[in-house]
C-alpha cells in the first residue's frame, strides 16, 4: 500500500473505534463511512473497498476500539509527511459524521473524537507535499 493508502486505512480504523466505542459496529455507521468515502475522497483515485475490508477484518478478529485507535495513531505518525492540512479537516470531518450516524453521540465516542482532533493537530506534513498533491 501506499502511504495515502496507509493514512486513509488509518482513517478507518479511527472511524472503527468511534463506531465500535458503544459496544459495537451500527450498520448505519458502517454505511455512513463507506459513503462518506466515496464521496469525498473518490477524486484520490483510491480503493474505497478498503472501508468494508478494514470493517470487516476487525470485526472478524474481536478488535478492542482502543487497539484500532492505537493503530490509526501510529499509521497517522508513520506517514505524517503526507498529511496535508486539508486531509486533517476532511479526516475530522468523517470521524464526527461517522459518530453522528448512529445517535446518541456517547461519552465515549466523544472522548476519541476529541482526543483525534487534538492528536491530529500535532501532526504536520511536509509542505511540498501538500501543494503538489492538493489533498
Amino acid at each position: 500500500m501506499t502511504p495515502i493508502q496507509n493514512l486513509y486505512m488509518a482513517l478507518g480504523e479511527a472511524a472503527y473505534a468511534v463506531a465500535m466505542a458503544d459496544g459495537r459496529v451500527q450498520k448505519e455507521e458502517q454505511a455512513k463511512f463507506k459513503r462518506i468515502l466515496k464521496t469525498e475522497f473518490s477524486k484520490h483515485g483510491l480503493d474505497f473497498d478498503y472501508a468494508d475490508i478494514i470493517f470487516q477484518v476487525l470485526k472478524k478478529d474481536v478488535m478492542e476500539p482502543r487497539t484500532a485507535y492505537t493503530w490509526c495513531l501510529r499509521e497517522m505518525r508513520l506517514n505524517s509527511q503526507y498529511v496535508s492540512k486539508s486531509m486533517k479537516e476532511k479526516f475530522v470531518e468523517v470521524i464526527k459524521e461517522v459518530a453522528a450516524a448512529f445517535p446518541p453521540i456517547t461519552k465515549q465516542e466523544r472522548e476519541y473524537i476529541d482526543d483525534f482532533i487534538y492528536q491530529i493537530k500535532s501532526i504536520n506534513g511536509d509542505p511540498v507535499f501538500s501543494k503538489e498533491s492538493g489533498i
